[in-house]
C-alpha cells in the first residue's frame, strides 16, 4: 500500500470560463469541486491505476467534512486527522480560448501542538502498513519547517522509502532526514539551489545551456545535502532524475496541451509504483512522463487520460546524461 500524506488538505473547486480578462465579470459555464492537495491527486491517479492507496493528513471544519465526503464517493480509502481550524479551498479557474489555468491557494488552517502530536502517532501505525510514503505539498500555519523531516525519519526507522514533493525550506529542512526520493521543480529546484549556494557563500553553479543540464548541478546540490535521488520536472522539456548511480533525461514525444495542475502528482504517482516495485530508473522515468502528459489531457487533478498515458509510454525518450559536463555518460 503507497500511503500518500497531506498536511494541508484542500476543497479544490474548478471554474470554467470562456475567456479570463482582469478587471471583467466572467460567466462560469462549467464547476467541480472535490477532495484536493497534492497528496490526495496522487492517491486518485494511484486509485486509477488500480494501485492500493491510503490517504491521510489533517482536515478540518465544514470544508474539511466536505472533503472526507468527496473522498468517500470518488472509493479512496482515508485516515484522515480531525484539527479545529477550517481546511482550505483553492480555486482553479481554466481559460477555455488558451487552455492556461489560474490557481488561487488559500493558506490552510493553524494546526495546534497537540494536533500536530496526534497525526505523528497515527502516522507512525499506519507506516506499519505502508511499502512507500508520499510526502506532498505545503505545510498549514502552526507547523514547524521540520515537519517534513520528522515524518521522514518515522519512515526510515520503519525501512520505508519516502517520496518527498515540496518546496522552500519544508524542502532543505527535510534533505538531510535523507529522503528516498525529492521531487522539485525546475523553479523549485534552482531556489533550493540557490538558498544552498548563498548558504555556502558561492554564486549559482554554472553548466551548459539547456534545461536538462542546468539542473544537474542543482540537484547535485540537493543529493549531496542528503537526498538519495532527485527527480526535476521541467514542464514540456520532460524530467531529468539523478542519483549515486547515474542521471538520466526523459522528454515526452509530443507537447500536450490542456491543464497542467495536476501533471506533477502524476508523475509523483508514477514514481511512487517505481520506487515500491524497484523499477530501473529509464523505466520510472518513461512512466512518469507519460502519466503525467496524460494528466494534461485530462480536466482535472488527479486524474488523467488512459488512452493518451497507454499511447506515451513507450515512446518517452530516456537517455544518460553526464552528472558533470566533463563526465562520460551514465549507464542507462
Amino acid at each position: 500500500m503507497i500511503l500518500t500524506v497531506t498536511l494541508n488538505a484542500a476543497l479544490d473547486i474548478t471554474h470554467h470560463v470562456d475567456r479570463l480578462r482582469p478587471h471583467a465579470a466572467h460567466r462560469v459555464h462549467g464547476v467541480a469541486a472535490r477532495a484536493g492537495g497534492k497528496g490526495v491527486n496522487v492517491s486518485r491517479v494511484l486509485h486509477a491505476l488500480g494501485r492500493p492507496t491510503l490517504v491521510t493528513g489533517l482536515v478540518g471544519g465544514a470544508t474539511g467534512a466536505a472533503v472526507r465526503r468527496e473522498l468517500h464517493r470518488a472509493g479512496l480509502a482515508e485516515e484522515l486527522i480531525p484539527v479545529v481550524g477550517e481546511t482550505r479551498r483553492t480555486v482553479a479557474v481554466v481559460d477555455a480560448s488558451t487552455g492556461d489555468t489560474t490557481t488561487l491557494l488559500e493558506p490552510g488552517p493553524v494546526v495546534l501542538p497537540e494536533e500536530w502530536s496526534l497525526f505523528r502517532e497515527a502516522f507512525g501505525a499506519l507506516l506499519a502498513r505502508a511499502t512507500v510514503v508520499v510526502l506532498s505539498g505545503s505545510l498549514p500555519p502552526g507547523l514547524p519547517d521540520d515537519a517534513y523531516a520528522v515524518l521522514v525519519r518515522a519512515a526510515r526507522g520503519r525501512g520505508v522509502p519516502a517520496l518527498l514533493d515540496t518546496s522552500g525550506p519544508a524542502l532543505l529542512a527535510a534533505l538531510p532526514a535523507g529522503p528516498a526520493l525529492v521531487k522539485p521543480n525546475a523553479d523549485e529546484l534552482a531556489e533550493a539551489a540557490a538558498r544552498f549556494s548563498a548558504a555556502a557563500g558561492a554564486g549559482p553553479a554554472p553548466g551548459p545551456d539547456g534545461p536538462h543540464h542546468a539542473a544537474l548541478p542543482a540537484a547535485g546540490a540537493l543529493l549531496s545535502a542528503g537526498a538519495e535521488a532527485v527527480v526535476a520536472s521541467l514542464g514540456a522539456a520532460g524530467m531529468v532524475a539523478v542519483t549515486a548511480e547515474g542521471a538520466w533525461r526523459a522528454r515526452p514525444p509530443e507537447r500536450l496541451s490542456g491543464n497542467p495542475t495536476g501533471a506533477g502528482d502524476a508523475a509523483v504517482a508514477a514514481l511512487a509504483v517505481g520506487l515500491a516495485a524497484r523499477d530501473p530508473w529509464p523505466v520510472r522515468l518513461a512512466e512518469a512522463v507519460a502519466l503525467s502528459a496524460a494528466a494534461v489531457a485530462a480536466p482535472l487533478a488527479g486524474s488523467f487520460e488512459p488512452d493518451v498515458h497507454h499511447r506515451l509510454r513507450h515512446l518517452v525518450d530516456v537517455a544518460p546524461l553526464p552528472r558533470t559536463p566533463g563526465d562520460t555518460p551514465c549507464p542507462s
